[in-house]
Protein backbone atom coordinates (compact mmCIF):
# COMPACT_ATOMS: atom_id res chain seq x y z
CA UNK A 1 0.00 0.00 0.00
CA UNK A 2 1.46 3.38 -1.01
CA UNK A 3 2.09 5.91 1.72
CA UNK A 4 2.15 9.67 1.42
CA UNK A 5 5.59 11.35 1.79
CA UNK A 6 3.91 13.60 4.38
CA UNK A 7 2.76 10.70 6.56
CA UNK A 8 5.88 10.35 8.73
CA UNK A 9 6.32 14.10 9.48
CA UNK A 10 2.57 14.33 10.17
CA UNK A 11 2.65 11.38 12.59
CA UNK A 12 5.69 12.87 14.34
CA UNK A 13 3.91 16.22 14.69
CA UNK A 14 0.81 14.52 16.09
CA UNK A 15 2.93 12.58 18.58
CA UNK A 16 4.68 15.70 19.84
CA UNK A 17 1.38 17.59 20.05
CA UNK A 18 -0.31 14.77 21.96
CA UNK A 19 2.67 14.54 24.32
CA UNK A 20 2.45 18.29 25.03
CA UNK A 21 -1.32 18.14 25.61
CA UNK A 22 -1.10 15.06 27.83
CA UNK A 23 1.65 16.68 29.88
CA UNK A 24 -0.62 19.64 30.60
CA UNK A 25 -3.77 17.63 31.15
CA UNK A 26 -2.62 14.52 33.03
CA UNK A 27 -2.62 15.25 36.78
CA UNK A 28 -0.80 11.96 37.41
CA UNK A 29 2.28 12.84 35.35
CA UNK A 30 5.30 13.48 37.58
CA UNK A 31 6.10 17.20 37.57
CA UNK A 32 9.81 18.00 37.65
CA UNK A 33 9.98 21.54 36.17
CA UNK A 34 7.92 24.50 37.36
CA UNK A 35 8.42 28.11 36.28
CA UNK A 36 6.86 31.19 37.82
CA UNK A 37 6.97 34.96 37.58
CA UNK A 38 5.20 38.26 38.16
CA UNK A 39 5.08 41.88 37.05
CA UNK A 40 4.62 41.74 33.27
CA UNK A 41 3.69 45.04 31.66
CA UNK A 42 1.56 44.17 28.64
CA UNK A 43 2.72 47.33 26.82
CA UNK A 44 6.42 46.47 27.15
CA UNK A 45 8.55 44.05 25.11
CA UNK A 46 8.58 40.59 26.74
CA UNK A 47 11.66 38.71 25.50
CA UNK A 48 11.78 36.68 28.73
CA UNK A 49 9.19 34.23 27.41
CA UNK A 50 11.74 32.62 25.11
CA UNK A 51 13.86 31.78 28.15
CA UNK A 52 10.83 30.47 30.05
CA UNK A 53 9.86 28.25 27.11
CA UNK A 54 13.50 27.13 26.84
CA UNK A 55 13.33 25.91 30.45
CA UNK A 56 10.47 23.67 29.24
CA UNK A 57 8.27 23.87 32.33
CA UNK A 58 5.31 21.56 32.78
CA UNK A 59 3.57 24.19 34.91
CA UNK A 60 3.84 27.98 34.88
CA UNK A 61 2.54 30.01 37.83
CA UNK A 62 1.52 33.66 37.63
CA UNK A 63 2.14 35.44 40.94
CA UNK A 64 0.41 38.73 40.21
CA UNK A 65 0.69 41.96 38.27
CA UNK A 66 0.07 39.69 35.30
CA UNK A 67 -0.98 42.89 33.56
CA UNK A 68 -0.79 46.50 34.65
CA UNK A 69 -4.47 47.27 34.66
CA UNK A 70 -4.53 50.54 36.58
CA UNK A 71 -3.38 53.99 35.47
CA UNK A 72 -1.02 56.49 37.04
CA UNK A 73 -0.70 60.22 36.84
CA UNK A 74 2.78 61.76 36.50
CA UNK A 75 4.72 63.05 39.50
CA UNK A 76 3.55 66.60 40.09
CA UNK A 77 4.44 68.85 43.00
CA UNK A 78 2.64 71.91 41.62
CA UNK A 79 -0.38 72.53 39.42
CA UNK A 80 -4.02 71.55 39.38
CA UNK A 81 -3.35 67.81 39.98
CA UNK A 82 -0.64 67.41 42.63
CA UNK A 83 0.32 63.76 43.16
CA UNK A 84 3.20 63.98 45.66
CA UNK A 85 3.96 65.87 48.83
CA UNK A 86 1.82 66.91 51.81
CA UNK A 87 -0.15 69.17 49.45
CA UNK A 88 -1.21 66.25 47.22
CA UNK A 89 -4.83 66.59 46.15
CA UNK A 90 -5.27 63.55 43.84
CA UNK A 91 -4.05 59.95 44.11
CA UNK A 92 -1.28 59.00 41.73
CA UNK A 93 -2.99 55.72 40.74
CA UNK A 94 -6.57 55.28 39.56
CA UNK A 95 -8.41 52.24 38.15
CA UNK A 96 -9.22 51.47 34.52
CA UNK A 97 -12.65 50.80 33.09
CA UNK A 98 -13.72 47.18 32.59
CA UNK A 99 -13.24 47.51 28.84
CA UNK A 100 -9.72 48.87 29.24
CA UNK A 101 -8.70 46.15 31.71
CA UNK A 102 -10.08 43.48 29.36
CA UNK A 103 -8.13 44.99 26.45
CA UNK A 104 -4.90 44.85 28.46
CA UNK A 105 -5.44 41.18 29.25
CA UNK A 106 -6.01 40.55 25.55
CA UNK A 107 -2.72 42.29 24.75
CA UNK A 108 -0.90 40.12 27.29
CA UNK A 109 -2.47 36.92 26.01
CA UNK A 110 -1.52 37.75 22.42
CA UNK A 111 2.22 37.99 23.13
CA UNK A 112 3.83 35.34 20.87
CA UNK A 113 6.19 34.04 23.55
CA UNK A 114 3.41 33.67 26.09
CA UNK A 115 1.15 32.00 23.52
CA UNK A 116 3.93 29.47 22.89
CA UNK A 117 4.20 28.80 26.64
CA UNK A 118 0.43 28.24 26.92
CA UNK A 119 0.67 25.56 24.23
CA UNK A 120 3.31 23.64 26.15
CA UNK A 121 2.59 24.11 29.84
CA UNK A 122 -0.34 24.29 32.20
CA UNK A 123 -0.73 27.93 33.26
CA UNK A 124 -2.22 28.75 36.66
CA UNK A 125 -2.01 31.85 38.81
CA UNK A 126 -3.22 34.45 41.26
CA UNK A 127 -3.16 38.26 41.21
CA UNK A 128 -1.49 41.20 42.93
CA UNK A 129 -2.51 44.85 43.08
CA UNK A 130 -2.13 46.15 39.51
CA UNK A 131 -4.22 43.36 37.97
CA UNK A 132 -6.54 43.44 40.98
CA UNK A 133 -7.28 46.94 39.77
CA UNK A 134 -5.41 49.49 41.86
CA UNK A 135 -1.93 49.94 43.29
CA UNK A 136 -1.62 48.71 46.92
CA UNK A 137 -5.38 48.11 47.11
CA UNK A 138 -7.08 45.72 49.52
CA UNK A 139 -10.62 44.79 50.44
CA UNK A 140 -11.84 48.37 50.06
CA UNK A 141 -11.45 48.31 46.25
CA UNK A 142 -14.89 48.48 44.65
CA UNK A 143 -14.04 46.86 41.30
CA UNK A 144 -12.77 43.52 42.63
CA UNK A 145 -15.73 41.40 41.45
CA UNK A 146 -15.22 42.52 37.85
CA UNK A 147 -11.43 42.16 38.15
CA UNK A 148 -11.86 38.58 39.42
CA UNK A 149 -13.95 37.62 36.42
CA UNK A 150 -11.43 39.13 33.97
CA UNK A 151 -8.45 37.43 35.64
CA UNK A 152 -10.15 34.03 35.52
CA UNK A 153 -10.99 34.61 31.85
CA UNK A 154 -7.29 35.35 31.25
CA UNK A 155 -6.34 32.09 33.01
CA UNK A 156 -8.93 30.13 30.95
CA UNK A 157 -10.72 29.07 34.11
CA UNK A 158 -13.77 26.89 33.40
CA UNK A 159 -17.15 28.59 33.60
CA UNK A 160 -18.30 26.17 36.32
CA UNK A 161 -15.09 26.59 38.36
CA UNK A 162 -15.53 27.21 42.09
CA UNK A 163 -13.12 30.13 41.69
CA UNK A 164 -15.87 31.97 39.83
CA UNK A 165 -18.32 31.50 42.73
CA UNK A 166 -16.11 32.39 45.72
CA UNK A 167 -14.98 35.77 47.05
CA UNK A 168 -11.33 35.75 45.97
CA UNK A 169 -9.12 33.87 43.51
CA UNK A 170 -7.35 31.45 45.88
CA UNK A 171 -7.01 27.87 44.57
CA UNK A 172 -5.02 24.65 44.94
CA UNK A 173 -3.70 22.00 42.57
CA UNK A 174 -2.19 18.53 43.05
CA UNK A 175 0.24 17.15 40.47
CA UNK A 176 1.95 13.80 40.11
CA UNK A 177 1.54 10.19 41.24
CA UNK A 178 1.82 8.96 44.82
CA UNK A 179 5.37 9.36 46.08
CA UNK A 180 6.05 12.21 43.65
CA UNK A 181 3.24 14.59 44.47
CA UNK A 182 3.54 18.38 44.20
CA UNK A 183 0.78 20.50 45.70
CA UNK A 184 0.44 24.14 44.66
CA UNK A 185 -1.57 26.46 46.91
CA UNK A 186 -2.24 29.92 45.48
CA UNK A 187 -3.26 32.59 47.98
CA UNK A 188 -5.30 35.75 47.40
CA UNK A 189 -3.60 38.55 49.34
CA UNK A 190 -5.92 41.31 48.04
CA UNK A 191 -9.63 40.52 48.21
CA UNK A 192 -9.90 40.45 52.03
CA UNK A 193 -6.80 42.42 53.03
CA UNK A 194 -7.01 45.23 55.58
CA UNK A 195 -5.06 48.52 55.17
CA UNK A 196 -1.27 48.24 55.30
CA UNK A 197 -0.87 50.15 58.55
CA UNK A 198 -3.54 48.16 60.41
CA UNK A 199 -1.72 44.90 61.28
CA UNK A 200 -5.10 43.38 60.44
CA UNK A 201 -6.13 40.60 58.06
CA UNK A 202 -4.42 39.45 54.88
CA UNK A 203 -6.49 36.41 53.90
CA UNK A 204 -9.85 36.79 55.69
CA UNK A 205 -11.65 34.06 57.65
CA UNK A 206 -13.06 32.01 54.71
CA UNK A 207 -9.63 31.78 53.09
CA UNK A 208 -7.94 30.89 56.40
CA UNK A 209 -10.42 28.03 56.89
CA UNK A 210 -9.81 26.86 53.33
CA UNK A 211 -6.02 27.04 53.78
CA UNK A 212 -6.19 25.01 56.99
CA UNK A 213 -8.12 22.28 55.15
CA UNK A 214 -5.59 22.32 52.31
CA UNK A 215 -2.58 21.99 54.62
CA UNK A 216 -4.20 19.21 56.63
CA UNK A 217 -5.42 17.45 53.50
CA UNK A 218 -3.78 14.67 51.45
CA UNK A 219 -0.01 14.53 51.81
CA UNK A 220 2.47 15.61 49.14
CA UNK A 221 6.25 15.46 48.92
CA UNK A 222 6.41 19.18 48.07
CA UNK A 223 3.89 21.94 48.84
CA UNK A 224 4.40 25.25 47.05
CA UNK A 225 2.50 28.20 48.53
CA UNK A 226 2.21 31.07 46.06
CA UNK A 227 1.79 34.55 47.54
CA UNK A 228 1.76 37.70 45.44
CA UNK A 229 3.69 39.56 48.17
CA UNK A 230 6.82 38.38 49.96
CA UNK A 231 6.22 36.13 52.96
CA UNK A 232 9.62 35.95 54.63
CA UNK A 233 11.67 38.98 53.56
CA UNK A 234 11.14 42.03 55.78
CA UNK A 235 12.96 44.79 53.93
CA UNK A 236 10.61 47.49 55.18
CA UNK A 237 12.15 47.07 58.64
CA UNK A 238 15.50 48.27 57.29
CA UNK A 239 14.63 50.52 54.34
CA UNK A 240 12.20 52.85 56.13
CA UNK A 241 11.64 55.72 56.12
CA UNK A 242 13.24 55.86 52.65
CA UNK A 243 10.74 53.44 51.16
CA UNK A 244 8.48 50.56 52.16
CA UNK A 245 7.38 47.45 50.32
CA UNK A 246 4.21 45.42 50.74
CA UNK A 247 4.83 42.09 52.46
CA UNK A 248 3.46 39.73 55.08
CA UNK A 249 5.95 41.31 57.48
CA UNK A 250 3.72 44.41 57.48
CA UNK A 251 1.09 42.14 59.11
CA UNK A 252 3.17 40.38 61.78
CA UNK A 253 0.23 38.69 63.53
CA UNK A 254 -1.07 37.24 60.26
CA UNK A 255 2.39 36.01 59.30
CA UNK A 256 2.87 34.38 62.68
CA UNK A 257 -0.53 32.71 62.23
CA UNK A 258 0.61 31.39 58.84
CA UNK A 259 3.80 29.94 60.31
CA UNK A 260 1.88 28.34 63.21
CA UNK A 261 -0.58 26.77 60.79
CA UNK A 262 2.21 25.24 58.69
CA UNK A 263 3.97 24.00 61.82
CA UNK A 264 0.85 22.46 63.35
CA UNK A 265 -0.10 20.75 60.09
CA UNK A 266 3.15 18.71 60.24
CA UNK A 267 3.16 19.01 56.47
CA UNK A 268 6.53 18.36 54.89
CA UNK A 269 8.06 20.07 51.87
CA UNK A 270 6.46 23.51 52.28
CA UNK A 271 8.11 26.44 50.50
CA UNK A 272 6.92 29.85 49.30
CA UNK A 273 7.11 31.62 45.96
CA UNK A 274 6.31 35.34 45.63
CA UNK A 275 6.60 38.43 43.43
CA UNK A 276 5.70 42.15 43.54
CA UNK A 277 8.97 43.93 44.40
CA UNK A 278 10.63 44.22 40.94
CA UNK A 279 13.74 42.26 41.92
CA UNK A 280 14.60 38.64 42.57
CA UNK A 281 15.54 37.34 46.00
CA UNK A 282 15.78 34.04 47.88
CA UNK A 283 14.98 34.26 51.59
CA UNK A 284 14.97 31.68 54.36
CA UNK A 285 13.46 31.61 57.84
CA UNK A 286 14.49 28.88 60.25
CA UNK A 287 12.14 29.64 63.13
CA UNK A 288 8.74 29.52 61.45
CA UNK A 289 8.34 25.74 61.43
CA UNK A 290 10.26 22.58 62.29
CA UNK A 291 12.39 22.98 59.19
CA UNK A 292 13.66 25.94 57.11
CA UNK A 293 11.03 27.87 55.15
CA UNK A 294 12.24 29.27 51.82
CA UNK A 295 10.69 32.14 49.86
CA UNK A 296 11.79 32.52 46.22
CA UNK A 297 10.80 35.95 44.96
CA UNK A 298 10.73 36.41 41.18
CA UNK A 299 9.91 39.93 39.99
CA UNK A 300 9.54 40.96 37.35
CA UNK A 301 9.14 39.48 33.93
CA UNK A 302 9.39 42.99 32.46
CA UNK A 303 9.52 45.38 35.44
CA UNK A 304 12.77 45.70 37.40
CA UNK A 305 14.41 48.19 39.73
CA UNK A 306 17.58 48.46 37.68
CA UNK A 307 15.74 49.17 34.44
CA UNK A 308 13.90 52.01 36.18
CA UNK A 309 17.13 54.06 36.37
CA UNK A 310 19.76 55.02 33.76
CA UNK A 311 22.35 52.27 33.24
CA UNK A 312 25.07 54.43 34.78
CA UNK A 313 23.25 54.21 38.14
CA UNK A 314 22.66 50.44 38.07
CA UNK A 315 25.91 49.62 39.93
CA UNK A 316 24.74 52.04 42.62
CA UNK A 317 21.49 50.06 42.93
CA UNK A 318 23.54 46.89 43.46
CA UNK A 319 25.63 48.63 46.11
CA UNK A 320 22.45 49.68 47.94
CA UNK A 321 21.25 46.06 47.81
CA UNK A 322 24.57 44.95 49.27
CA UNK A 323 24.40 47.53 52.07
CA UNK A 324 20.78 46.78 52.97
CA UNK A 325 20.76 45.04 56.38
CA UNK A 326 19.08 41.66 56.07
CA UNK A 327 19.05 38.56 58.22
CA UNK A 328 16.83 36.31 56.12
CA UNK A 329 18.33 36.60 52.66
CA UNK A 330 20.20 33.56 51.36
CA UNK A 331 23.78 34.37 50.36
CA UNK A 332 25.26 31.84 47.99
CA UNK A 333 28.32 31.60 45.72
CA UNK A 334 25.84 30.69 42.98
CA UNK A 335 24.50 34.26 42.94
CA UNK A 336 25.56 36.59 40.14
CA UNK A 337 25.92 39.53 42.56
CA UNK A 338 27.22 39.47 46.13
CA UNK A 339 23.93 40.75 47.53
CA UNK A 340 22.16 37.65 46.14
CA UNK A 341 19.42 39.88 44.76
CA UNK A 342 18.86 40.40 41.06
CA UNK A 343 17.46 43.69 39.80
CA UNK A 344 17.01 42.86 36.11
CA UNK A 345 14.02 41.04 34.51
CA UNK A 346 13.86 37.45 35.70
CA UNK A 347 11.71 34.38 36.24
CA UNK A 348 11.73 31.65 38.87
CA UNK A 349 12.54 28.02 38.16
CA UNK A 350 12.00 24.91 40.29
CA UNK A 351 13.61 21.63 39.24
CA UNK A 352 12.92 18.37 41.03
CA UNK A 353 15.14 15.34 40.49
CA UNK A 354 12.90 12.49 41.59
CA UNK A 355 15.48 9.88 40.53
CA UNK A 356 18.27 11.16 42.78
CA UNK A 357 18.92 9.36 46.06
CA UNK A 358 17.59 11.14 48.02
CA UNK A 359 15.39 13.23 45.65
CA UNK A 360 16.73 16.78 45.18
CA UNK A 361 15.08 20.14 44.60
CA UNK A 362 16.71 23.17 42.99
CA UNK A 363 15.27 26.68 43.42
CA UNK A 364 16.60 29.27 40.97
CA UNK A 365 16.22 32.74 39.56
CA UNK A 366 16.99 33.00 35.85
CA UNK A 367 17.61 35.99 33.58
CA UNK A 368 16.12 36.79 30.17
CA UNK A 369 18.67 34.49 28.54
CA UNK A 370 17.68 31.60 30.80
CA UNK A 371 20.95 31.71 32.76
CA UNK A 372 20.91 31.11 36.51
CA UNK A 373 21.57 34.27 38.53
CA UNK A 374 21.04 32.74 41.96
CA UNK A 375 19.78 29.58 43.56
CA UNK A 376 19.91 26.90 46.21
CA UNK A 377 19.75 23.11 45.98
CA UNK A 378 19.11 20.57 48.70
CA UNK A 379 17.48 17.18 49.36
CA UNK A 380 13.70 17.32 49.70
CA UNK A 381 14.17 15.44 52.97
CA UNK A 382 15.52 18.67 54.53
CA UNK A 383 11.92 19.92 54.52
CA UNK A 384 10.62 17.07 56.66
CA UNK A 385 9.50 17.83 60.23
CA UNK A 386 10.48 14.33 61.33
CA UNK A 387 14.08 15.06 60.28
CA UNK A 388 14.27 18.47 61.99
CA UNK A 389 16.07 17.16 65.08
CA UNK A 390 18.63 15.36 62.96
CA UNK A 391 19.31 18.47 60.89
CA UNK A 392 19.82 20.57 64.03
CA UNK A 393 22.07 17.93 65.57
CA UNK A 394 24.25 17.76 62.45
CA UNK A 395 24.74 21.54 62.50
CA UNK A 396 23.27 21.76 59.02
CA UNK A 397 23.03 25.58 59.27
CA UNK A 398 19.55 25.11 60.77
CA UNK A 399 18.41 28.25 62.66
CA UNK A 400 21.08 30.33 60.97
CA UNK A 401 18.34 32.54 59.48
CA UNK A 402 16.35 33.06 62.63
CA UNK A 403 16.74 36.67 63.82
CA UNK A 404 14.25 39.02 62.15
CA UNK A 405 15.28 42.38 60.69
CA UNK A 406 13.14 44.07 63.35
CA UNK A 407 15.43 42.55 65.98
CA UNK A 408 18.56 44.21 64.59
CA UNK A 409 20.10 47.13 66.56
CA UNK A 410 18.54 50.48 65.71
CA UNK A 411 21.72 51.84 64.09
CA UNK A 412 22.00 48.78 61.87
CA UNK A 413 18.34 48.82 60.80
CA UNK A 414 18.50 52.49 59.85
CA UNK A 415 21.98 52.62 58.36
CA UNK A 416 20.67 53.13 54.82
CA UNK A 417 18.61 56.14 55.87
CA UNK A 418 21.46 57.45 58.04
CA UNK A 419 23.90 57.00 55.16
CA UNK A 420 21.63 58.85 52.72
CA UNK A 421 20.73 61.70 55.06
CA UNK A 422 24.35 61.91 56.23
CA UNK A 423 25.56 62.14 52.65
CA UNK A 424 23.01 64.86 51.88
CA UNK A 425 24.04 66.75 55.05
CA UNK A 426 27.73 66.54 54.12
CA UNK A 427 27.00 67.74 50.58
CA UNK A 428 24.95 70.65 51.92
CA UNK A 429 27.75 71.59 54.33
CA UNK A 430 30.33 71.35 51.53
CA UNK A 431 28.18 73.55 49.26
CA UNK A 432 27.69 76.11 52.05
CA UNK A 433 31.40 76.14 52.86
CA UNK A 434 32.25 76.53 49.20
CA UNK A 435 29.78 79.39 48.96
CA UNK A 436 31.24 81.09 52.05
CA UNK A 437 34.77 80.58 50.69
CA UNK A 438 33.83 82.05 47.32
CA UNK A 439 32.13 85.04 48.94
CA UNK A 440 35.14 85.63 51.21
CA UNK A 441 37.53 85.40 48.27
CA UNK A 442 35.37 87.79 46.26
CA UNK A 443 35.22 90.20 49.21
CA UNK A 444 38.99 90.11 49.65
CA UNK A 445 39.49 90.62 45.94
CA UNK A 446 37.09 93.61 45.95
CA UNK A 447 38.85 95.25 48.92
CA UNK A 448 42.24 94.71 47.30
CA UNK A 449 41.01 96.25 44.08
CA UNK A 450 39.73 99.31 45.93
CA UNK A 451 43.05 99.74 47.79
CA UNK A 452 44.93 99.68 44.52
Amino acid sequence: MATSPWALPLLLLLFLLSRSISLRADPDAAVSRIAFGSCANQSAPQPVWEAVVGFDPQVFIWLGDNVYGDNKRPFRVFGRERTVGPWRNVPRFYPSTEAELRRRYEMAKAKPGYAKLRERAQVIGTWDDHDYGLNDAGKEFGGKVTSQRLLLDFLDEAEDSSRRQQAGVYASYMFGPEGKRVKVILLDTRYHRDPLSSDGAVLGDPQWQWLERELHGPRSEITIIGSSIQVISNLSATTGPLFYVESWARFPRERERLFRLIDSSKRNGVLFISGDVHFGEISRYDCGAQYPLYDITSSGLTQSVENSVPSVFQPLMRLVALLTPTTLRVFSPNCRYKSCTYGQPNFGAIEIDWNAVPPQIKLELRDVEGNSVGGVEFPISELDPSKAHAITKQGHSYQRHCALETELPWLVRHRLALLLFGTIAVLVIVVVLLGITCLSAANIFTKKSKME
